[in-house]
This record gives C-alpha cells, structure tokens and sequence, in this order.
C-alpha cells in the first residue's frame, strides 16, 4: 500500500496531544482483561506475605471473600486460586487432591458465598499435593505416567467442579487430559463447566518464586521438561494447542507470558480461540525488584508489559498486578 510521504505525512500529528493518541490507540487495557491469582493457605485469619513475590500473599480461606469483593470492585471478572497444601497432608499419589474440603475447594465456596457472580479458576494438577513436587504420578524410575496422571486429574476436576469451579485449567502437561476432563465432565452434567487448557506451557527458570508460593519447589525432584515443553519450540505449540482445541478446549493459555509474545500471536492468528496469556511469578518479580531498584517507574514499567499481551493478539492475561492496575485503568 503506497502512502503519501514527507511533509505531506508527518507520523507525528497524531501523537502530538493526550487526546489524539488516546484516540488513535490500536489496543486498550481494561480490568475485564485480567484474571487475579491467589494463593490459599491453611488456618484462620492468615494472610502470609510470599518474600520472593513482593507485594502478594497466601490468604487463608476466611479472607478470601475479601479479596473477591475487592476483585469486583475493581471490574475484575475472574480469580484463579493455587493452594499451598500443608506439608502433612502431601503424599506420593495426591489424595489431598481429591478431597472435596481441601483448601482449594473450600476456597470456591467461601468466594461464591461471598460474590456469587465472580469467575473462579481452578488449577488441575497434582504438583501442589505431591511430596515429591511433579504434575503428575511417578513411576519407581521418577518417571512422570500419562494415563494413571490423566485419570486422576479428570476426579481432581470433578472435585472442583462440584464445589463451585467455573473454570478448571489443566496445567500439568499431560496427553489426552483435556478430552478425558471434557468428557468426564459432559457425563456429570457440568457441561456449562469451561476448560482453559494451558496448552503451550513451557518448561521455564521464570516459575520460581511460584513453587515457594504453593510450597513445592524444594520438594521438587528432578525436573519437568520431560512434560513442559522446550523454551526452543513453537511449532510445537501450534500442534499442542491444536490437540486440545479438538479435545474440547474452550480456551487455550501460553505461560510464560512476555518471554513468549511470539507464541501468543502465533495461536491467536492461527486458531481465532480465546487465547490467555499468564505473566508467571519470575516475570512479575522482575518488574518489582527492577522498579525497587531505581530502573524504572513500576506502574509504567506493569502497564506498558500488560499492554504487550493485547497487542500480541491476547484475550486475557493472569497477572499477580491484576488489581493494581485495574485500579489505575479506573482512575
């Protein structure tokens, strides 16, 4: 396409007042974009700062339905939740995953009672309930098993699902698990129940202060890039979402966020399905610890990175700045 060059054009007539680039703005921001992740502790009245996610807390599940309401307020439409199982009840082959009074589900009821029209997510996986801190079942090598893993998970997701789960988020990186989840479901009439599957999920040094957040990374053994996908890949990507696009995913997510901005675009172009991007632990702490460190202005440095994801084609981003800057799109 030909255009008039300079002086007849000249780029900078329309930046050269707040109102003209506000009005010729190719993407927005607005707090309807964001899911809020929250951690979800034991005991009574708890709030537990997380040293290495400055700002971000685990809640006990009697104050969580402050936390929804401050959610609402803020025109937030969704919470995804993440528990931080006690030591004592993590085991080899997940029980506590199963348990309909577990934090995680005793977190859905208490965010419903307290705001019944909020959105919950909930985090299928096993990593959060293992002793040995794997998504999954482990064979006496160490070996992470598909299908034994892929049975479990479809009970973990009706467990959820019966507790109040709007949405259930396989993350474990398993084959076959959507399809199984979604039919498992259909055959218990939660067919309204959505499946946003972390279909390109990478095997990434960004998700550290995440595993202190749930207590699994020094549990860990091992690692999982015999699951996640490699940071080198992205037409494997394509393939994997394609996968669980066809097994009945409603919604498809790529983690890490801003390290994978080519990833999300390339979805999003090539499938036209709601397509999430999640900002993990690692990249949130950065922008903390750099705006700590006098390198730059943090609400600047958090809203020119979430205005990244929608330009790269996102539907939405899980952010821990998720209430911070819905505030500051309100004014």
């Amino acid at each position: 396409m030909s255009q008039p060059a300079y002086p007849s054009l000249r780029m900078r007539r329309g930046r050269r007042a707040p109102w003209m680039r506000e009005m010729l703005a190719e993407h927005r921001l607005h707090p309807s974009d964001f899911i809020w992740p929250l951690f979800v502790c034991s005991g009574d009245g708890c709030e537990e700062p997380i040293d290495a996610l400055p700002g971000v807390s685990r809640w006990s599940v009697n104050r969580l339905g402050e936390r929804a309401r401050e959610a609402a307020s803020a025109g937030i439409p969704c919470i995804a939740l993440f528990p931080n199982t006690p030591g004592e009840l993590r085991s080899e082959d997940a029980r506590e995953a199963l348990n309909a009074n577990n934090l995680i589900c005793s977190a859905v009821k208490a965010i419903k009672d307290a705001v019944p029209d909020i959105g919950v997510l909930t985090d299928v996986a096993l990593d959060p309930y293992t002793s040995h801190g794997h998504d999954g079942l482990v064979d006496a090598d160490g070996c992470v098993v598909n299908d034994d893993t892929v049975k479990l998970l479809v009970e973990q997701a009706l467990v959820q699902c019966g507790a109040g789960a709007d949405i259930v988020a396989p993350s474990d990186m398993m084959d076959g698990r959507v399809g199984a989840i979604r039919a498992a479901l259909e055959d218990a009439g939660h067919c309204d129940t959505a499946i946003m599957a972390y279909a390109a999920k990478y095997a990434s040094a960004f998700y550290g202060p995440f595993r202190d957040a749930v207590g699994s990374g020094g549990r860990l053994k091992g690692d999982k890039r015999g699951y996640q996908m490699n940071p080198a890949n992205s037409d494997e990507a394509l393939r994997e979402v394609a996968l669980d696009i066809a097994e009945g995913a409603d919604m498809v997510m790529v983690k890490p966020g801003l390290p994978y901005l080519d990833v999300v675009q390339r979805v999003r172009d090539t499938f036209q399905v709601p397509t999430f991007a999640y900002q993990v632990s690692g990249e949130y702490a950065m922008i903390e610890h750099a705006a700590r460190a006098g390198a730059g202005d943090r609400d600047a440095l958090m809203m020119e990175t979430l205005l990244a994801f929608k330009r790269a084609g996102a539907t939405g981003v899980l952010t821990y700045h998720a209430l911070d800057a819905a505030r500051l799109l309100n004014g």
